[in-house]
């Protein structure tokens, strides 16, 4: 099992932090919302590769200024994987870490493998989910992420997965302590920075993304149908592998911890 290591390093401007672990070739997580490089330890210790906390979240800097938005993070990454000499790279993505696909649009011959669980459709025809639409509308946003409760968020969490009861202590319990008032403030910036017309203007050069691509897309998320599984397949410009996940939710490996072996299968790790 690689050992997993913190790293800290200024990128563009930003005090980063990342977990890295050995790996058989390099491999760049990226976690969505409301999460942060933890997210993907399971990956890590079973395949190594390297995972960022975003700007904005995690233990990474929150600054004002930053432009939380796809562009934003599309530049961003773009330095990070430099700073970290990352060449050539397979890229694993969920949720908003599909902000990584923007990257790999820009630079397809840097990707050598592509795997995308459930992601945020950079797609034609997708409306946000209930939470989504609360976030990017200005004041309730404000308001409902003021008021949010570490008991309101389990609550609300019984949604997210197929396991019964809400998501488990442990990921709560450290998803918490970074949910601070400049996390909602960058959760809130780039929902709102995301509407239907951006998403799919987003995505429009996904067919350069020639590389291998394994899609894990659960039968059981309460924020992206299950269609967009399909339609990323036929979107992306090479051989694509669509593998439908029985009994899982949005974050599909805790529901189907196999599919870890999966992707390092996959990533030949």
């Amino acid at each position: 099992m690689p050992e997993v290591t913190e790293r800290t390093a200024d990128v563009a401007g930003i005090a980063t932090h990342w977990l890295e672990a050995p790996a058989a070739s390099p491999v760049l997580y990226v976690h969505g919302v409301p999460t942060a490089s933890w997210d993907w330890l399971p990956y890590l210790e079973r395949i190594g590769g390297v995972a960022p906390d975003l700007p904005g979240f995690g233990s990474s800097a929150k600054p004002e200024g930053f432009d939380y938005s796809i562009g934003g993070y599309d530049r961003w990454l773009e330095t990070f994987v430099d700073t970290l000499g990352l060449e050539r790279f397979s890229l694993v993505v969920h949720d908003w870490g599909g902000v990584g696909l923007a990257l790999a649009q820009r630079f397809p011959e840097r990707i050598a493998r592509l795997v995308i669980h459930t992601t945020v459709p950079f797609l034609p025809g997708y409306r946000w989910h209930w939470v989504a639409r609360i976030w990017r509308t200005p004041l309730l946003g404000e308001a409902f992420m003021a008021t949010s409760s570490k008991a309101a968020f389990r609550l609300i969490s019984r949604q997210s997965n197929v396991t019964p009861g809400p998501l488990p202590d442990e990921f709560i319990d450290r998803f918490w302590p970074d949910f601070d008032r400049a996390t909602r403030r960058a959760i809130l910036r780039l929902y709102r920075s995301a509407p239907p017309d951006v998403l799919a203007r987003a995505g429009a050069n996904l067919h350069d993304i020639r590389c291998p691509a394994l899609i894990l897309w659960p039968t059981s998320d309460p924020y992206i149908p299950g269609r967009f599984g399909r339609q990323y397949a036929d979107a992306l410009g090479g051989e694509v592998s669509l593998e439908i996940v029985e009994r899982a939710g949005h974050w599909t490996w805790l529901d189907r911890p196999d599919i870890i072996q999966r992707v390092a299968t996959f990533l030949g790790a």
